[in-house]
Formats: C-alpha cells, structure tokens, sequence
C-alpha cells in the first residue's frame, strides 16, 4: 500500500458539499479538539472556517509553541545544476526554456559552501533539475563530499529516485529530503508537464516514501499553490503528511506551502491565492498535525513571514539565491522563480528577535 491507496479513497469525494455543510458550529467544535480527524481538517480548509481565523491562529500558536518552543530555524538553498529534461509549464528551468545553463564545478561548490558558511548558516538544501546523466547522483555525491565539510545538515530537492539511490546519498552525508507533488489532481498534473521523467504523476507521488524506506531522517512534501484550486492541494498536501507520519513515526515529517511566482515561462493559472488563504492553510494544518514540521520560503515577502512566524512556522529560508551559483556571483544564471524576501541571513535573524523568537542556525549534526 502506498499513499495513491489513500488519495483514491478521498479523490472521488464532494468537497463543494462538505464545504456547503459545514456549519459555525462544526468549526467552533473543531478548534477545540485534541485530535483531529482528515474529515475535520477538511471543515478547517472551507470557506466557512475564513470567518475563525483569528481562533485557529491563536490554537496554532499554542500548539507550536507547545511542540516546537518560540525558535525558528534558519536554512538556505543551494542551486548545484539547472540543466533539466522536463517541460513543465510554470519553471523557470523548463527544457525548452532559453537561457544558458550552469552545473557548478566541485571549486565552485567550494566557494559557495564558504560564503554561506560565513553567514553562519548550518542547514543547507541542494537542488538540481531533473538531468540524471549531468547532474545525477555520483555528481551529488562529490557536491556532499565538500558540503559537509562546512554544515552540519545537508538535504536535497532534487528528482525523484529509487529507494536504493536515496540511501546512496544518506551514506554520503545527505539527510533529509523534499520533494513537491506541485498538484495533486492527476489530471492537470499530466497538462502541466508537458514531457520528461516528470510527467510519470504515481512516480513523483511515491518518492517521499521511498526516501522513508531508505532511512531518511526528515521529509517535507508540498503542492504549488495556485497550480490547482488551493484547498484541493492543501487538504491532499495534509493527508499525504500524516499518512507519512502514521507510517513512518521516526521520520521527521514536514510541509512547505510555496505559492506559485513569476518565472520564465510566466504560467497563468487561474488560480490565485491570497494571503488569507495561506494563512487558513497554515493555520488549519498546524490544529491536524501539531508536530509536523513547517517551512516557509521567500516566495513570500517580507512583512508576510513577518506575520507567518507566530501561526506555526518552524524553518525559514534566508540569504536566498535561485540562480546556480547565485551565493558567489548573484547575476550568474536566471533563476527558478523570483525572490520575494531578499533579505541576507543577519537582517532575517534581527526579525526573528524582534518578534520574539530565538533564531537557530543548528540543531542536527551527524555522528
């Protein structure tokens, strides 16, 4: 059995009229359970819940601090390659795309691991696209032989592999992995990727559990909001996680809730989602799941992480480049997507102490 088992059960089910009969009453109930059910997590994602947002976050609030204490740590991506197979519709690395491409060579992974170093950064998140035969995994491999030299955590967003590919680069120094559904409605996923590896939807779905199965320490999944209609893809991104959680309970489990920015491509979804969305999201997810992890990029702006950080964020990005090679030479290479927060690792720090939370640049080191 794998998670596609349990999306199925759920796949063919009405939320419209969920959404339609789910009452003040419901949500008020709810918010004051211990354990929620999916069904209820569902009632939180309805547009009836918008009118409890101030109650949901305060509940989000306490159960973080209670899960997590008032830390938020810090963590920074690393752009190894941007040579991709896919055609994928909404990023900025889609084959077809025009721009000349860039794989770091291992002095220039060296400089980057520096520099980021420097800003006292602990956890660093490598990503490639999907070009096995450029940037596969004996490349990763060399990359985590000098990353780990200089951090003390070491994670991957990267395609998606076989169980025996991820334990490869568990035993070279990688720890924890994350991977995107980006939607979970087949049938749009299979328009937005118009070809490659990619496009293989169950794939892509099963590869968090495989990284399970290898031993990986930690696992964040998550759906590109604004690719599908966003309750749709967050009550799947939420069932997926807990499912992940029952399963493997010594896996740390996580999710993240990038929403959808400009790229190359500029995909035009028709599917916008506001602040007050992600926030209901966020919010909702955190009464289902209170010990799941949960980052927040710089697709947001700053004044929303701002705000984000008291309605269960536990990991923030910070120093952020998307170009490969972006930490030594900031004008090197187009990147995935726009930055939204441009701010360094300090200016972001200073604000996790302003709003009264104790920054961390470590908290894992490997034996």
């Amino acid at each position: 059995m794998s998670f596609y088992d349990e999306y199925l059960q759920y796949s063919e089910a009405d939320m419209e009229e969920v959404f339609q009969h789910t009452t003040s009453a419901d949500i008020e109930r709810i918010i004051g359970k211990d354990r929620l059910t999916p069904r209820d997590f569902l009632a939180l994602l309805s547009p009836k819940a918008e009118d409890y947002l101030e109650w949901m976050a305060q509940k989000a609030n306490q159960l973080t601090v209670q899960n997590f204490g008032r830390v938020i740590l810090l963590y920074t991506p690393m752009y190894l390659s941007d040579y991709c197979t896919n055609k994928c519709t909404y990023c900025g690395f889609n084959v077809t795309n025009a721009f000349t491409r860039k794989q770091l060579t291992m002095e220039e992974v060296e400089k980057e691991a520096q520099t980021v170093a420097a800003s006292g950064i602990q956890h660093i998140l490598i990503l490639t696209g999907d070009a096995p035969a450029i940037a596969g995994v004996p490349y990763m491999k060399e990359c985590v032989a000098i990353l780990k030299r200089y951090f003390s955590s070491i994670a991957i967003e990267v395609y998606a592999m076989e169980e025996e590919e991820y334990a490869q680069l568990m035993e070279a120094g990688v720890e924890s992995m994350t991977m995107y559904q980006e939607t979970y409605n087949p049938i749009l996923y299979d328009r937005l990727h118009v070809k490659g590896p990619k496009k293989d939807y169950r794939y892509r779905l099963d590869a968090p559990e495989r990284a399970c199965k290898a031993g990986m320490r930690a696992v964040n999944i998550g759906a590109l909001l604004g690719l599908d209609d966003w309750r749709r893809d967050g009550f799947f991104t939420g069932l997926h996680a807990n499912y992940l959680q029952n399963k493997y309970p010594g896996v740390e489990v996580s999710i993240s809730l990038p929403r959808i920015r400009p790229t190359m491509g500029n995909c035009e979804t028709g599917n916008s989602v506001n602040d007050k969305s992600i926030v209901q999201f966020m919010t909702a997810f955190r009464l289902f799941m209170p010990r799941a992890g949960m980052p927040l990029s710089t697709r947001e702006n700053a004044e929303f992480r701002n705000h984000a950080i008291k309605l269960g964020i536990t990991k923030m990005s910070a120093g952020v480049q998307t170009a490969v090679g972006g930490h030594i030479d900031s004008q090197e290479n187009s990147g995935q997507f726009a930055v939204s927060d441009t701010r360094n690792v300090k200016e972001m720090s200073d604000a996790i102490l302003q709003l009264g939370y104790q920054p961390v640049f470590k908290d894992w080191q490997a034996i």
